[in-house]
């Protein structure tokens, strides 16, 4: 199993994931500028669409889209539990809530990296994420968790996402239970371990 990952972005996801999973796997980089992996591919050959992250299962199996590859690990870890069992309705608020962070904090992170992007545009996309803030807020100063059943694939996506706000200016001490969140996921061994493996700390 092979992770196609591009430092510090949504691919950190599934990084993390397969450290909690305790699976055995590689990691291939890719350049942001020249979208070349770190053995020299052209990432275009792996995923066309030219995004991370990748997920390469075998030869002939490859599985893109964070909410999806997540899962994927989740269902097959060394034992630990990432994911309730499929066809619970526990399973279903999980992805209910992979789906929120990939649609509405990923995406809305996505124009405020993009160079050029008019300030007025970043603006809005500011006080939309804002309001996604504070739906996760609330639910985050209910429970220590985004499920009621504890820790699982959709806290790692949203400890990632909500990490890239003080890299465009974002203020999250705005979001004391999202703080608070985040320091309870940072120190996991896993975490840790993704974090270091991708040269961010």
């Amino acid at each position: 199993m092979k992770l196609y990952y591009l430092q510090g972005s949504c691919s950190l996801a599934p990084h993390i994931a397969l450290y909690e999973a305790g699976l055995k796997f590689d990691v291939e980089a890719v350049d942001r500028a020249t979208h070349k992996t770190s053995t020299g591919k052209d990432f275009y050959d792996i995923n066309p669409n030219g995004y991370v992250p990748v997920l390469e299962i075998d030869a002939n199996t490859l599985l893109t889209e964070v909410p999806a590859v997540l899962q994927y690990i989740a269902d097959n870890t060394a034992g630990t539990k990432l994911a309730p069992a499929n066809g619970t309705l526990d399973r279903y608020k999980m992805q209910s809530w992979l789906g929120f962070v990939s649609t509405e904090i990923h995406k809305n992170f996505f124009p405020l990296f993009v160079p050029g992007v008019p300030a007025e545009y970043q603006a809005s996309v500011k006080e939309t994420l804002f309001k996604r803030f504070d739906h996760l807020e609330k639910r985050l100063a209910k429970s220590d968790y985004l499920l009621d059943s504890g820790f699982s694939v959709a806290d790692i996506y949203a400890f990632v996402a909500t990490g890239w706000g003080s890299y465009v200016g974002i203020e999250m001490t705005k979001w004391p239970a999202i703080e608070r969140f985040r320091a309870r996921i940072s120190p996991r061994p896993a975490v840790q371990a993704a974090l270091k493996a991708e040269g961010l700390i």
